[in-house]
């Protein structure tokens, strides 16, 4: 049944190097969006640390918001974010610090200390979750190792979409899906592990009460309507983890398909009802991340387009400028298959000279070095195509079933060469689109608590009518597959190719 009241939703969405707030109308059917404020997003340093300039992203969330003035009732807003990160609150409900972005590095050999009271094999049969020091686990054990006093002052724990729906309504709570990349949520219970938090020292009265998607959880405080020109908005808990807001609204048509996520990281996986945590699944170190609708994202956490960003800052440092189709247009001219890397390896985690690190990693590896701009994005692109095969190879083997589509939603979807790539290394149709899921699951997620969509088929369907994709067809694929079994062999990519 389709609604015939007009919505209009604010999804403020926050990525790891820019934010924006976007306009949402939802009109017989039909969902629509509009930019109003976009704005970068980064690191600061601070007292020896990476973190992240809440009072800035504040404001520039409050410009958006008042641009949104004259554009008729706002019904509703919700913030989606990057996961794992945090931020701590006194007694008196204010920020004690800046959240220290996931990329310090404070939690360096924080897993061999967590190992220390919990293997890592028992703490995936609990949590689901992928091990990496930057989830919040880590974060709170290296916290609590090098500066308890700061943990000692805080009262409230808010994970960053939680933090920012916090500051514009005044409410608190901790929404689900964030709470899921924590690795401190029981995957099954899909409430806090009591183990985790007593094993870690960590109080349970730090996280306020756990939301799922779709939650109405206040409204835009008085001053701030008056502040903004707005009217009485209704906050609302989405998908507050931005890849399962964009899990939200990919346009699938099959009940079992493959999803990749693809922007500054990139998730790739598909959609369970109930977690997999199978010895299999440990072993391959597959995530099970909480979503909407009460569904499961099993997925592999990858290095997206970092790489490429990174490149281009440097270029950019250096006085040589280049727009992304102009490196994807220079990349599609350089030679194929020259040189390979792992996207995930420990020296391309942190900003700085990435094209200085890759021709150092190709070159211990023994392989072509890449000379040319051309050269490095080409071989970033191939790599991670490469990479998104092995995730794929991963899921498979542990679901037990076959895939006929794998849906590309994100930035990353942008690439033309990349989705052929990855179309040609995993063999099977891709089908890229919609650039801006995160904001439409974000919007879709909205209409679902607004009572306007009743599920996330309802959801997807709509998706389907409002945005346009493009299908991505397997080209040369024995060369891939070859290229493939060459990469992941032992003496492979994993011990440098």
């Amino acid at each position: 049944m389709v609604s015939e009241m007009k919505r209009q939703m604010l999804a403020i969405d926050l990525g790891a190097s820019s934010g924006r707030v976007m306009l949402g109308t939802y009109d017989q059917g039909n969902l629509q969006m509009k930019e109003l404020h976009r704005f970068a997003n980064g690191p600061i340093e601070e007292d020896g640390h990476l973190r992240w300039d809440v009072p800035r992203l504040l404001a520039e969330i409050k410009c958006g918001l008042a641009k949104a003035v004259g554009s008729g009732p706002i019904d509703s807003l919700s913030v989606d974010t990057w996961g794992v990160d945090f931020g701590l609150l006194d007694e008196q409900g204010e920020l004690l610090e800046n959240p220290v972005h996931y990329r310090d590095n404070r939690t360096e050999g924080m897993c061999k200390a967590v190992d220390q009271w919990i293997p890592e094999k028992k703490l995936y049969e609990i949590t689901g979750i992928q091990r990496m020091e930057i989830n919040t686990l880590f974060q709170l054990q290296a916290l609590r190792m090098k500066n308890p006093e700061v943990l000692a002052k805080a009262k409230t724990l808010l994970f960053m979409p939680d933090l920012i729906s916090y500051l514009l309504c005044g409410e608190m709570c901790c929404e689900y899906s964030i709470a899921s990349t924590s690795q401190m949520l029981d995957a099954k219970k899909r409430t806090w592990s009591e183990e985790i938090l007593e094993g870690a020292g960590i109080r349970k009265d730090l996280f306020p009460k756990l939301v799922m998607p779709g939650t109405r959880i206040g409204t835009l405080k008085p001053e701030l309507q008056e502040e903004l020109g707005l009217g009485s908005v209704a906050v609302i808990a989405g998908a507050g983890h931005d890849t399962q807001s964009a899990m939200a609204a990919v346009p699938a048509m099959e009940e079992d398909f493959l999803f990749l996520s693809c922007g500054t990281w990139a998730l790739f996986g598909t959609e369970l009802d109930k977690p997999c945590m199978s010895e299999m699944a440990a072993e391959r170190q597959v995530t099970n991340e909480g979503g909407a609708g009460g569904m499961i994202s099993f997925l592999k956490n990858i290095i997206g387009t970092w790489l490429i960003q990174e490149s281009r800052n440097q270029w950019k440092r250096e006085g040589r400028e280049f727009s992304f189709g102009q490196l994807e247009e220079m990349a599609s001219q350089a030679d194929a298959f020259t040189c390979l890397l792992d996207p995930d390896a420990p020296e391309f985690a942190v900003p700085g000279d990435m094209p200085a690190r890759i021709r150092d990693y190709v070159r211990r590896t023994g392989q072509q070095i890449p000379e040319t701009e051309g050269a490095v994005v080409r071989c970033i692109n191939e790599s991670l195509a490469l990479k998104f095969r092995r995730a794929m190879e991963d899921i498979v083997a542990c679901t037990g079933k076959k895939y006929q589509a794998l849906y590309i939603v994100g930035g990353g979807c942008q690439s033309s060469l990349l989705c052929q790539m990855t179309a040609n290394a995993c063999d099977c149709v891709v089908c890229a689109g919609p650039v801006e899921a995160t904001v439409m699951g974000n919007l879709g997620i909205q209409l679902m608590a607004l009572g306007e969509m009743k599920d996330l088929k309802q959801l997807r369907a709509v998706v389907r009518a409002s945005e346009t994709c493009k299908r991505y067809v397997p080209d040369n694929a024995e060369a891939w597959r070859r290229i493939y079994q060459l990469a992941y062999m032992p003496d492979g990519m994993r011990s440098g190719t």
